[in-house]
């Protein structure tokens, strides 16, 4: 599949999946992508964790009860920031953008693969989960959970939400709310 093909195909699954097992050579290919992506100043912050692991699985399958990916999903891959980030220019750092650069790589592979995924990190956030399956994934308390991918087969197509158009959020040169412009 070709990367423009790959972009216009991603879409959040939050559907069954299949449980067939997922090839570690696939799962590989899908952390390169993300090993890949962009980072500030080069300093390659993201660090990974495939989970193929069934018994790891089957506690993280439980922690998200209204996600079925997430519940059903043969694989995961857990992306891991620093909690104390060092400051790499001037006094910013930029770990949460170079995950979610390895993260956007990522599903593009996933969906290259004809696999399914969704973005999990706002539900992480609440309720002490991002720290339980830090502990589960013996992450030390330097690290932390940032985004979790649930990857597998869809069962079926997942509903797929429109996007605005170009001319809503995109223009040449000058910021102009709700103006067309010429691709001339």
């Amino acid at each position: 599949m070709d990367l423009f093909t790959a972009i216009n195909a991603r879409y959040s699954y939050r559907g069954n999946m299949e449980q067939t097992r997922i090839p570690r050579t696939d799962l590989r290919k899908i952390v390169e992508c993300g090993l890949k992506a962009p980072s500030g100043k080069n300093a390659q912050t993201t660090e990974f964790i495939i989970i193929d692991d069934n018994g790891i699985l089957q506690e993280l399958h439980k922690l998200h009860p209204a996600n079925k990916a997430m519940q059903q999903a043969p694989a995961m891959i857990a992306c891991v920031v620093d909690t104390n980030p060092e400051k790499i220019y001037a006094s910013y750092d930029f770990q949460l953008e170079d995950c979610a650069a390895a993260v956007e790589n990522m599903l593009l592979a996933i969906t290259a693969l004809k696999y399914a995924s969704v973005w999990i990190d706002g539900w992480l956030r609440g309720e002490g989960r991002a720290d339980a399956i830090a502990k589960l994934l013996h992450l030390p308390p330097t690290k932390k959970v940032q985004i979790l991918l649930p990857v597998g087969i869809p069962v079926a197509e997942g509903a797929r939400k429109e996007k605005k158009p170009f001319e809503q959020r995109a223009w040449f040169n000058t910021y102009m709310e709700n103006k067309t412009i010429s691709t001339e």
